[in-house]
């Protein structure tokens, strides 16, 4: 029970989104619930069902985003249902259910993106302001109060909206400085990890098949000693840019040292993984350069076995880089699922 307590806890920091699904969620059921029992009680059974049918949204689309691990359309799905809902509340109850459209603008900031957040309040400010245009004193009691109500409304949607925007746009560039390499823009180690997880995690569910190349330039210190770190770094970002034109969009790489770069290839078997090592070395070699001359690499790689741990298959690609370089660098080694090597040498 502990266990599980901890790795619910556990995802709740790590999912931001999820985080905030849960958690207005959680308050949305506990404050409206307790609205629909008195409103079915005293006979108000349209706003009762309203409420009603906004608590048992709610509650679907919390468990939807835990089950699936999908937020965008939870969270979409629940400010299209809380809008809807505020809207009828309101309509039935006049200048007393006006008061829920202020949480609801506040929600749909934490729901959705600023943009849908701002349609979906311009959406329901248009459908109150054309009911009461249509009957006049069904929703406010003057038309002072109606303007002093939109402006109000505007006010805290565009509060919001800046608000929102900032938050997002800041935690987006936090994630991309969590996972992603300063200088080449290549995903670091911690998102490698992750991403070689979930490969491990796919091919026991559904038996995909996923390829691993380790890559390392060839002599890159001397590099760094004859012409200074601000060459070698420009060399590192020149050959982050020839792998990714290499490379299927499907296709991840990864920077996990100095020199030292991982290719994680979805639905590649052991031809594909060697197609692709040798494509890698014939493009590098040709087109990759430093003031000393060409840049040649070293590339060991390997084909998830059937039952292994992320930690072996990747011990093993590097076994065969390792073998790569010691057999005289500038050639990839592939072992295969039964771990026999085959070595490509660079085509000049």
């Amino acid at each position: 029970m502990a266990t599980q307590t901890a790795r619910l806890l556990k995802r709740l920091r790590n999912d931001f989104q999820l985080s905030i699904i849960t958690l207005m969620g959680f308050f949305g059921i506990v404050s409206i619930s307790p609205y629909a029992v008195y409103r079915l009680l005293h006979g108000n059974y349209l706003v009762g069902i309203a409420d009603t049918i906004i608590v048992l949204s709610t509650l679907f689309a919390v468990l939807y985003a835990w089950v699936t691990r999908d937020t965008v359309k939870p969270g979409i799905y629940l400010a299209a249902v809380f809008s809807v809902g505020a809207t009828l509340i309101a309509i039935n109850l006049g200048v007393n259910g006006l008061f829920w459209i202020y949480p609801l603008i506040l929600f749909n900031f934490f729901m959705v993106t600023p943009g849908k957040a701002l349609l979906a309040t311009a959406l329901v400010l248009v459908s109150l302001v054309s009911h009461a245009l249509l009957v006049p004193g069904s929703v406010f009691e003057s038309d002072y109060q109606m303007v002093s109500f939109l402006v109000t409304c505007m006010m805290a949607s565009v509060l919001s909206f800046i608000f929102a925007f900032r938050t997002r746009t800041q935690r987006d560039q936090l994630q991309l400085l969590a996972t992603h390499d300063p200088l080449t823009g290549a995903r670091n180690r911690r998102a490698m990890n992750e991403e070689l997880k979930i490969a491990m995690a796919s091919h026991r569910r559904h038996s995909d098949s996923y390829g691993l190349l380790v890559m390392d330039l060839d002599h890159f210190k001397q590099i760094n000693d004859r012409f200074g770190h601000h060459v070698g770094d420009q060399v590192l970002v020149a050959f982050v840019e020839l792998i990714r034109r290499c490379c299927r969009k499907e296709d991840r790489l990864f920077r996990f040292g100095g020199e030292e770069f991982l290719l994680l290839l979805p639905n590649t078997e052991v031809q594909g993984l060697l197609a692709a090592a040798q494509n890698l070395l014939s493009r590098v070699g040709k087109e990759l350069h430093s003031p000393g001359g060409a840049v040649t690499v070293s590339i060991g790689g390997a084909v998830l076995r059937s039952g292994e741990h992320w930690e072996s298959w990747l011990q093993r690609a590097d076994e065969s880089l390792y073998r790569a370089k010691s057999e005289g660098r500038n050639r990839a080694v592939i072992a295969d699922e039964q771990g026999s090597p085959a070595t490509l040498a660079a085509r000049h």
